[in-house]
């Protein structure tokens, strides 16, 4: 008898919802926009976008439709999609028009609660005013140590493995410099030592890393009743096994970080204030700024604020980074010459454990970490939703369907916005014929300034109030794992080339092998010491 009522209400709502979908694709001010067509009726082109392997299509769609088109979301309501620069610095800075779609803020925060990543308005930026400080200049050149001591540990790891296979070895680079960051944003972001290189495989694992990677694993694929949760809020409350498996993990890692949390704490208690010293992990730090006189007791941030941001620490400081470095690894085995080059400016530095400042005096080590952000960009999109009605301009005129060319675009309340990151740091009009290609060179004469990006005129880490808070950190601590691996070690692909591809995991677009796809992501390399004189 409670089962039919429960029925009916949850069909009246999935009609209501549908009809003012489909009421809003009839009227929307984008189906005049030419664009690919819809595949699917209900998922529209979402799954060609996010549905995992990498196929190259949205560069066809941008060479047939232009910079600015129109495609087609869940129910095939239209959706804009835009490389356009102009268009795309309206949108990252007027954050009081545009932020992130409740489903996109709804399938993150299963991952990482929240935190910085997910929250928007006020609260984003109360999180990010008391989160700053700890990502400067003076808190990064601190941390570099530890990003240089983890990087050893994985040289030693590797020239040990190649020492027992009599000179070189076959490592798979993915899960060891995964292992790396993670130890990395341990140290880094939670004075926490979980020790992913050292432990051995009937060792017992850290219980943080456990937690975290049981709940990416739950949340790592974008289903069908992912996406209708995302949409459908009612659908929510409808238990999976998934859910079950997120929320103890979840638990785990709020557990944990109370711990954390009381522990930063207590060093607080015995070392003073942001100014006085102590512990300078991240955790620490924002503890510390959040205690801060020049922040008033109304605008600090709840334990629970501060417990968020730990599951964003690890899947901004740990997965992204991981991903980045090892798609610069595969470019330089596909790139020897800039590979031998690289290698020779890092070997006549007479230090095995340089400071931030001489990691940042290295040129060439500069352009190729740009040029590694730009290619492979390791989170390859976003979303922004319209919150009012608005004009978008536009760089590039478009001609919509009719023929007419217009200027701007004028786009309605709720209007999703895809913002594909990883195809404008390709496009050829702005980078050149060989945007597709891994040319460190590029870097050592001016570029365009188009891209409204906070760092390498690039848009991997966005730009606008929204920009990514921890680039500074990211960057480093690429440079670091760079400068220690590619000074001791000589590298080449275990397969070929052909065999990688690129695969779309929630945040990121990591490497996997055509041939052995079941296995997940992985980067297979021969490493080989280079002999020094």
């Amino acid at each position: 008898m409670v089962v039919k009522p429960i029925l009916s209400t949850l069909g009246a709502y999935v009609l209501y919802r549908f009809i003012r979908l489909v009421y809003a694709r009839l009227t929307s001010p984008l189906r005049h926009l030419r664009g690919p067509k819809s595949p699917s009726l209900v998922l529209g082109n979402i799954l060609q976008l996010f549905g995992g392997v990498v196929t190259g299509i949205e560069h066809r769609w941008v060479e047939e439709y232009g910079t600015t088109f129109r495609i087609s979301g869940v129910l095939s309501q239209p959706d804009l999609y835009t490389i356009d620069t102009k268009a795309l610095h309206h949108i990252i800075t007027h954050t009081d028009i545009y932020e992130k779609p409740s489903e996109t803020r709804y399938i993150l925060g299963r991952l990482v609660g929240p935190g910085l990543l997910v929250v928007e308005g006020d609260v984003h930026k109360q999180q990010r005013k008391i989160m700053n400080p700890a990502f400067g200049v003076p808190q990064v050149r601190e941390l570099t140590r530890i990003f240089v001591e983890k990087s050893a540990q994985l040289r030693d790891i590797w020239r040990a493995k190649a020492a027992q296979n009599g000179g070189s070895a076959r490592v798979d680079a993915m899960t060891d410099i995964t292992k790396a960051t993670l130890d990395i944003i341990g140290l880094a972001g939670f004075n926490h030592n979980i020790n992913a290189l050292g432990t051995q495989s009937d060792d017992a694992p850290d219980p943080l890393a456990v937690a975290f990677e049981t709940l990416s694993a739950s949340e790592r694929q974008v289903t069908l009743w992912r996406i209708l949760q995302g949409v459908y809020p009612i659908f929510r409350h409808i238990p999976t096994r998934a859910d079950s498996i997120g929320r103890a993990a979840q638990a785990e890692m709020t557990r944990i970080g109370r711990q954390l949390l009381a522990s930063s704490k207590r060093d607080i208690a015995d070392t003073g204030t942001f100014e006085t010293g102590g512990a300078r992990d991240l955790l620490n730090l924002l503890v510390r700024a959040n205690t801060s006189k020049e922040i008033p007791i109304h605008q600090r941030l709840s334990d629970e604020d501060v417990l968020a941001q730990v599951p964003t620490f690890l899947v901004a400081g740990h997965e992204t980074t991981s991903t980045a470095l090892t798609w610069a690894l595969f470019a330089l085995t596909q790139n020897l010459k800039a590979q031998t080059r690289l290698r020779e400016q890092l070997l006549s530095v007479d230090t095995e454990t340089p400071t931030l400042e001489e990691l940042n005096s290295l040129p060439y080590l500069e352009c190729v970490v740009r040029e590694t952000l730009r290619l492979y960009a390791p989170v390859p999109s976003t979303e922004r939703v319209a919150l009012v009605d608005d004009i978008i301009p536009l760089a590039q005129p478009h001609t919509d369907m009719h023929g007419k060319i217009h200027d701007t675009i004028r786009i309605a309340k709720n209007t999703v916005i895809s913002i594909p990151i990883l195809i404008l740091n390709r496009d050829p009009t702005i980078w050149g014929a060989d945007a597709r290609e891994f040319i460190p060179e590029r870097w050592e004469s001016p570029l365009s300034t188009s891209i409204p990006g906070v760092y390498g005129n690039m848009f991997t880490f966005l730009g606008g109030p929204r920009n990514c808070i921890g680039y500074r950190f990211a960057i480093a601590e690429m440079k670091a794992l760079l400068f220690t691996l590619i000074r001791d070690f000589e590298f080449k692909l275990a397969v070929p080339p052909a065999d990688v591809g690129a695969r779309s995991i929630i945040v990121t677009q990591g490497p996997f092998l055509f041939s052995d796809a079941e296995a997940g992501s992985q980067l297979p390399l021969l490493v080989q010491p280079v002999m020094r004189a």
